[in-house]
């Protein structure tokens, strides 16, 4: 009897023992395509509002995205040591929520397996993500998020394609200062700002408050309020501004913000010398809203399909013929700079490992960008840092760039002319 039961057991371990080297061999195969597939794509996560509230800048932003891959694989893809490796996107719309924008980045590395990620289109999306490429160990390139309360947590792993918020807002004041000293505006007007409730709007405020304390006797701040995100009503708030009789208003807002700010502004019947709602301004979208309710608006943006270089005008072209339809604004460019920043850092590392890329996305000095200077590199704090271009919508849908002087189109036109809003 113990002869046949150890002959059990023996047949029992030796059908075990079969069936783990199967089992091992079946993780082998699995490894090995795995492995095959890594090494002949780069994975690439996208997260970014295609719906909600955010959903046309960062469809714009994902147009960007596709276009820029699309020329890189089309060329081959990108050299990485010996071989070339074309780019896959791995996309999700996280509809303009952050709780949902962070588990989507989250999922997109240990599910999917991303080499690297851009994605963020706003700094409020950013921010939530954020930390999850830190945690994971995974470069992230964010196209849209600016706040910088993003880079100033030491995070190694997070890089921004734009400048930071506080330098709108004082490119935002040096703009106004300058046409002071043209004698365009007087001294010591009156300035009321509104400030989206984030530290967006946090750091647009700074900006603007230093440069005044740098330059006394300029302007006055004498209102200064917040408010919330995806407001319907924004009579209270202007009511108050009305009240505060300052001479010019700025605020600090996201596109739809910015056009029903401007809807309820024309109709409180208000006259400033000056109106800017930050990066927002010369979007079609806009202009599609409310006509000419948006005529001498000044904005402070990234980047305008204005800029004298070779390089955008080829970009205007190539993505008209992608998308069907003119670049919007800023949107799309900063998108399209990140991928060929990080197919860059890839090359430069020539491996797909992340800290690698990590370490060049460092050393990068793209020459030939599209931005303003047309140099694209990240500071010590992983953001971008280039001038930003002050835009002012005029009659007939015209754009101009109006500041700094060495890029304008056109001159400023200050005061508004009476009876424009």
């Amino acid at each position: 009897m113990r002869n046949s039961a150890g002959s059990c057991i023996g047949n029992r371990t030796q059908a075990a023992g079969a069936a783990v080297l199967f089992l091992a061999a079946c993780a082998f195969v699995v490894t090995a395509y795995s492995t095959t597939l890594a090494q002949n794509e780069i994975k690439v996560g996208v997260v970014l509002p295609t719906t909600g509230r955010e959903g046309k800048p960062g469809t714009y932003q994902k147009e960007g995205i596709e276009l820029a891959m699309k020329q890189i694989n089309d060329a081959g893809g990108v050299q990485v040591g010996d071989k070339k490796l074309r780019l896959k996107e791995v996309f999700y719309d996280d509809g303009s929520d952050s709780a949902r924008s962070a588990l989507l980045v989250e999922r997109a590395i240990t599910s999917d397996g991303v080499t690297a990620l851009i994605s963020g289109y706003s700094s409020e999306l950013g921010e939530a993500e954020s930390v999850m490429p830190e945690r994971y160990r995974t470069p992230w390139i964010t196209p849209g998020a600016a706040t910088s309360a993003i880079f100033a947590r030491g995070y190694q792993y997070a890089f921004g394609g734009q400048t930071s918020i506080d330098v709108l807002g004082f490119t935002t004041a040096e703009f106004l200062g300058s046409l002071v000293d043209q004698g365009k505006l007087k001294r010591g007007l009156k300035i009321a700002m509104a400030l989206e409730n984030t530290d967006h709007g946090i750091d647009y405020g700074k900006g603007i408050e230093q440069w005044i304390k740098q330059h006394p006797g300029y302007f006055a701040v004498v209102f200064s309020e917040k408010f919330e995100l995806g407001g319907t009503d924004f009579s209270g708030l202007l009511q108050k501004i009305k009240q505060s009789h300052a001479d010019i208003f700025l605020a600090d807002t996201h596109l739809q913000d910015y056009i029903t700010m401007q809807r309820q502004y024309i109709q409180s019947g208000m006259k400033h010398q000056m109106i800017s709602y930050g990066a927002r301004g010369p979007e079609a979208d806009a202009r599609k809203a409310l006509g000419d309710g948006v005529d001498y608006i000044f904005a402070g943006i990234w980047w305008s399909d204005e800029l004298p270089y070779p390089q955008v005008k080829k970009f205007v072209a190539d993505y008209q013929a992608f998308t069907g339809h003119k670049v919007d604004s800023w949107y799309a460019s900063t998108a399209y700079e990140a991928v060929h920043a990080l197919a860059a850092a890839i090359t430069a590392a020539g491996s797909l490992d992340k800290t690698a890329i990590r370490d060049n996305l460092g050393k990068l000095q793209m020459k030939d960008s599209l931005v303003p200077g047309q140099v694209l590199k990240f500071g010590s704090n992983g953001q971008a840092s280039y001038p930003f271009l002050i835009m002012q919508n005029k009659p007939g849908g015209k754009v101009d760039i109006v500041y700094p002087k060495d890029a304008a189109t056109g001159e400023a036109i200050a005061p508004m002319p009476a009876g424009k809003k």
